[in-house]
């Protein structure tokens, strides 16, 4: 089944009077790249989220944000005082009173003001329990994320399978028009040797040897066998439960190999204009496998 590499989930894990919540945005990428947004001092649980990860997204870039909210009143911070630097910055300012006959007063608001007087302390935390708490959140977040990539993913498939089948088609009508374009091409060259000759008998040796070597130039029959069996394996290969994308991506560029060998073995102007809309079917294609996991 198709994936789309863009998604977005969402997942909540209340644990401990904390809600541990991972948000996870996936867009499009060539490889799969990884990043968190982790909260200071738990940078060491992403090697564990980060194999999570990587058994369920395999391809596209994974943007996932951490967060950990604690419950009911108060704050995950504790304000502290420097106390240290408070005292020194009373012992400056009692000097400068002295020295320079100030005497205003210091006010605790403007003493907070100063650099480094208070000092924001993060909450202390189980690294094992965040550990746990968060992987179930990330495990709901890429459940939900999944949901929006194969919804996305089945759209994507039914415009494969409307463009497969048009494909499909004007390979047909080019299959059926190559023996008419050896038999006009017959056709051509006898009237022209008939009016170079002026009544003179013909060679119809040479004639047969001449159509023979041009059908045999323009035969496109291992082409369009070639590019048949391609649109058989894309089809396969679109039903498998895995990761496709750069397996399609190989088979579209052996389509279009195809096509342009197509293309210069035929001098007929009905083929050469469906193999212009081949190659327009085909670059539609191109853009939709890129958004493919």
């Amino acid at each position: 089944m198709i994936k789309s590499m863009t998604g977005y989930g969402r997942g909540e894990n209340p644990v401990g009077g904390k809600r541990y919540v991972a948000e996870i945005k996936t867009v499009n990428n060539r490889y799969r790249d990884v990043v968190f947004r982790t909260p200071k001092g738990l940078q060491g649980i992403e090697d564990d989220l980060r194999a999570l990860v990587s058994e369920r997204i395999k391809r596209g870039r994974v943007e996932i944000s951490l967060q950990m909210i604690k419950e009911g009143e108060g704050t995950e911070y504790e304000l502290e005082l420097n106390m240290p630097l408070v005292q020194s910055y009373l012992r400056l300012f009692g000097r400068l009173s002295e020295e320079c006959g100030l005497n205003e007063k210091v006010r605790p608001d403007d003493l907070c003001q100063m650099k480094d007087v208070i000092v924001y302390k993060t909450e202390e935390v189980d690294i094992d329990q965040a550990k746990a708490a968060f992987r179930g959140a990330v495990e709901a977040a890429l459940d939900s994320c999944d949901l929006m990539r194969s919804k996305e993913g089945e759209a994507i498939e039914q415009d494969f399978v409307k463009r497969l089948g048009l494909i499909e088609d004007t390979v047909r009508e080019i299959k059926d028009r190559s023996p008419l374009v050896v038999q006009e091409y017959q056709k051509r060259l006898r009237q022209r040797i008939e009016q170079m000759l002026q009544g003179v008998e013909m060679d119809e040796g040479r004639l047969a040897q001449e159509v023979a070597l041009y059908a045999d130039r323009s035969d496109i029959t291992e082409e369009v066998v070639r590019a048949r069996s391609h649109l058989d394996q894309f089809r396969v290969i679109m039903s498998q439960d895995d990761a496709v994308g750069r397996k399609l991506e190989f088979l579209l560029q052996e389509l279009h190999r195809e096509i342009n060998t197509i293309s210069a073995k035929s001098s007929d102007s009905f083929i050469s204009v469906r193999t212009v809309e081949l190659k327009a079917e085909l670059e539609k294609l191109r853009e939709q496998v890129q958004n493919v996991e």
